[in-house]
């Protein structure tokens, strides 16, 4: 993997915030690849609960500064950075007051889910890829990890069809059985179809429960992992149905061999 480019984008990432299986292995998998001699960088939102002083987190001045549309509102994007200790690891973090402040990440203190998840996971995806165009950096592999980045696949693939930096860019993505009750707002289709993606490309958003968002991803992406040991049985059979190439569950002293060989597959 010496010298090829990943980018990993993730809800979730150790030590920034607790540990669960999503943000281990946006951990893990980069920590192998960088270990390998690979370039990698790793891009997660900069939720309100992330201690800015204790992980040495700065902005980015010359990154940030444009505003992202969505749902037709201009917002302005904020760029930080920190690096993993020891690791030599670059984390972006994409921050914006309204989305991001608030002092948690997916749910109030009820356990009640952001009205605005939707228009949040939106400004990510834009996010990222607004950034990474600003580092004219270009990655031979975006692997996307959780929910909150599950969009990024679907904005590559129609809103940003036309830029010539990802086009030789395979998207992977980790299919996690981590997951959230209920929906996101229903008016999510119509946000994203805003944006001149193809309602039909995106049908099963029309109720964007937790499985129908990342059926949504997996239509979008080039290749796909199943991350999760206890994946439910739809979602399984949804991936092993939709011919693209995937990764069957790897225990984590396997993961290694496993993982780099389904890389070297893509390139």
């Amino acid at each position: 993997m010496e010298d090829k480019r990943i980018l990993y984008v993730s809800s979730e990432v150790v030590p920034y915030l607790a540990e669960n299986e999503v943000s281990l292995m946006s951990y893990d998998v980069p920590k192998l690849i960088n270990d390998q001699g690979g370039q990698i960088r790793i891009f997660m939102p900069r939720y309100g609960n992330i201690n800015e002083r204790r992980h040495q987190l700065h902005e980015v001045i010359r990154l940030s500064g444009m505003n992202l549309v969505v749902n037709d509102v201009d917002m302005p994007l904020i760029i930080k950075v920190a690096s993993i200790p020891k690791e030599r690891i670059q984390v972006y973090f994409i921050d914006n007051d309204e989305y991001f402040k608030r002092k948690a990440t997916f749910t109030d203190e009820d356990g009640v889910l952001y009205p605005d998840n939707d228009e949040r996971a939106i400004f990510f995806a834009k996010g990222v890829v607004e950034t990474v165009k600003k580092l004219n950096w270009v990655p031979d592999i975006i692997h996307v990890h959780g929910w909150m980045a599950a969009l990024l696949p679907i904005y590559l693939k129609h809103y940003y069809k036309d830029e010539a930096l990802f086009s030789e860019t395979k998207i992977v993505s980790s299919i996690y059985s981590q997951s959230f009750e209920g929906t996101l707002d229903v008016e999510l289709i119509n946000k994203i179809e805003f944006d001149g993606v193809p309602k039909e490309a995106i049908s099963d958003l029309s109720v964007p429960n937790y499985e129908n968002i990342i059926k949504a991803s997996i239509i979008h992406s080039d290749a796909v992992i199943i991350a999760s040991e206890n994946l439910s049985a739809s979602l399984t059979k949804f991936i092993e149905s939709s011919g693209k190439p995937f990764l069957p569950f790897a225990a984590k002293e396997e993961f290694a061999q496993q993982y780099t060989s389904f890389y070297k597959s893509m390139l």
